[in-house]
């Protein structure tokens, strides 16, 4: 499950949906979700938004009878990229006020895997604590930091190394620059 937030960072989720297409052998099924505020920041920074490039099913933002509001789907794993602070802190706080942040209530709470790529700086001492809290209920916070280690030569090849890590987090079999080669 995907959700799309109204963080700045469009072409961090752009980018993955694009590699979760090429990876649709290892995925039963995807679903997306994206905000209404993740639509206006996609068009803002990377153009029009057209779910019909992508064959995933996707779910309005209140759509409470998707099938991953409820612990009794069998939806693994849920990636939120990228995630505002603003989601994050109601993550933390159990507050599910669209489909999206319920998701990951449920995934929480079914002990399954919740991956969060939250792209702000600098943080405030509450960011922290809603992260810490997060992390200590299961889920995993993986900031859209990219690396250099292996010198990106283009835009695309700094995102890639933050969505290779979450896909890595999600357990996607894939090639990838690593650490040492």
């Amino acid at each position: 499950m995907i959700g799309i937030g109204g963080a700045s960072g469009a072409i961090y989720s752009k980018r993955l949906l694009d590699r979760l297409v090429a990876l649709s052998d290892q995925a039963e099924e995807v679903a997306v979700v994206i905000t209404s505020n993740g639509r206006i920041n996609w068009e803002l920074e990377i153009g029009t938004f057209e779910a019909a490039n992508y064959p995933f099913q996707f779910y309005e933002e209140q759509d409470y009878h998707a099938p991953f509001a409820s612990g009794s789907a069998k939806f693994e794993t849920m990636i939120i990229c990228p995630c505002s602070m603003g989601m994050i802190g109601r993550i933390a706080t159990g507050v599910s006020t669209n489909l999206i942040s319920r998701a990951a209530d449920v995934i929480l709470k079914e002990r399954r895997r919740l991956i969060l790529v939250p792209r702000e700086a600098p943080l405030n001492l509450i960011h922290l604590n809603n992260m810490k809290t997060i992390t200590e209920a299961g889920g995993i916070v993986c900031p859209a930091s990219p690396s250099f280690y292996h010198r990106p030569q283009t835009i695309m090849e700094l995102i890639d190394t933050v969505i290779d890590r979450v896909l890595d987090l999600a357990g996607f079999q894939i090639s990838t620059q690593r650490w040492g080669n």
